[in-house]
């Protein structure tokens, strides 16, 4: 699945923002979405391309929307663990998570051209678990919030030009598909968000993208600084990938429905 995908990409987060978002508008692009976020797609026609869920608890919590998002999307990374329970199930094919491997001072110091970006000269453990992944055969960095995971899959998959929606970040507005009635995910947001959201952020801003890699917020609302990530409209997005004429992937072997997009 490297490199298999071309042009622009939505992710579509859960955050609040996305409720007003056009999705038929931008019906050619494809998409990337994550736990509650695929209720964006209930009445619409548009099959996500990608459905990512790194929150073992979502599928208890929640089994009618990951329900939906086996039924819905036309792939599916999940940990192995729930691949081993939905496999024979799912029509959509699946891909497992894995993390990725440790690293020690001294790799930080000489880190050369990997394809695991990580922070340099990172001298305790915590900065040494930072990174962004280019490569998910070697893992994927978790960085407490499934959309970075999302926009590492997007590079993984060839994608050069990723449209943030919903990456709002911010724990008090909640999530969008959530109501007074129905059953809310814990939060760790504001626990994480200094010390790994946007050190992340900063280090994909800073070390990935470039004219190969770009990345545009389409949330106004977003706690990420859009000296990060430059935030735009949506009419300024629309008007980018019509520029471009849209974008879509390239044809995928049917060959290795199982092959392992994300093992380390």
């Amino acid at each position: 699945m490297r490199d298999i995908a071309k042009g622009s990409v939505i992710i579509m987060a859960s955050g609040s923002s996305a409720k007003d978002f056009p999705l038929e508008r931008f019906a050619g692009v494809p998409v990337i979405t994550m736990n509650g976020a695929i209720s964006m797609f209930a009445d619409t026609a548009i099959k996500p391309f990608f459905y990512i869920c790194t929150d073992t608890s979502f599928p208890k919590q929640q089994p009618e929307l990951f329900a939906q998002a086996l039924s819905s999307s036309q792939h599916v990374a999940l940990w192995s663990e729930q691949i081993a329970e939905v496999a024979g199930t799912c029509p959509a094919k699946l891909y497992p998570l894995q993390k990725a491997a440790g690293f020690s001072l001294k790799q930080s110091m000489s880190q050369g051209q990997s394809t695991c970006v990580r922070p340099r000269f990172a001298w305790n453990a915590r900065a040494r678990s930072i990174g962004f992944s280019k490569d998910l055969t070697e893992g994927f960095f978790d960085a407490r919030t499934v959309a970075y995971a999302a926009l590492q899959l997007a590079y993984h998959l060839g994608f050069s030009k990723v449209f943030l929606v919903g990456v709002d970040l911010n724990q008090a507005a909640g999530r969008f598909y959530e109501t007074a009635d129905s059953a809310k995910l814990p939060c760790g947001l504001d626990q994480h968000y200094e010390g790994r959201v946007l050190p992340s952020l900063k280090l994909m801003a800073e070390r990935v993208v470039d004219e190969r890699f770009a990345v545009f917020n389409l949330s106004a609302a977003s706690r990420i600084p859009a000296s990060v990530i430059p935030k735009i409209t949506v009419e300024q997005a629309h008007s980018m990938v019509s520029r471009k004429g849209g974008a879509r992937p390239r044809s995928l072997s049917a060959e290795h429905p199982q092959q392992q997009l994300m093992a380390g």
